[in-house]
């Protein structure tokens, strides 16, 4: 299951992948953009991107570099 969620006020777009774990942690992993892990499993659980619009060219490389795949199109 993915979850896709956009916060048009404040540019934010966040991702979320299965179920949320009862106990997290969240990384910033470059200016803005955050990913957040299950912490028994490590498994990441969400992507987000703060200023989104400006850079919606960083989703697709954030998500190559974690191997995860996601068919997305994005239009202003």
């Amino acid at each position: 299951m993915r979850l896709l969620y956009y916060d048009e006020t404040g540019d934010f777009l966040e991702i979320s992948f299965g179920e949320a774990p009862q106990i997290e942690y969240t990384r910033e992993v470059e200016p803005g953009v955050f990913v957040t892990y299950d912490e028994r499993t490590n498994v990441i659980k969400s992507v987000g991107i703060l200023a989104f619009k400006k850079r919606t060219e960083l989703l697709a490389k954030v998500l190559a570099r974690m191997n995860l795949k996601l068919s997305l199109t994005i239009s202003a």
